[in-house]
């Protein structure tokens, strides 16, 4: 078998497998980039829940809401 022949087989085995390897590649970069994208997503998501849970501990813990509560329990009391 000579030089030539070697290296066509050599070029021929590897366009096939770049062939077969090729797509799943390009499969995986896009998955990684839509695992990136909803990590992305979900943590701005937790930001902006935090920030409401911070908002409506700030309202349940304010005196005023707890003297406003009690009224409206003292109304209801009335009333039945």
């Amino acid at each position: 078998m000579n030089m030539t022949a070697i290296a066509i087989v050599a070029i021929s085995c590897w366009a096939i497998v770049e062939l077969v390897n090729g797509p799943k590649g390009k499969k995986r970069a896009k998955r990684e980039a839509e695992k990136t994208n909803l990590t992305s997503d979900l943590e701005k998501e937790v930001a902006a829940l935090k920030e409401r849970v911070e908002v409506l501990e700030k309202i349940v813990t304010d005196k005023k809401y707890d003297l406003h509560r009690q009224f409206e329990d003292l109304k209801k009391d009335k009333v039945a």
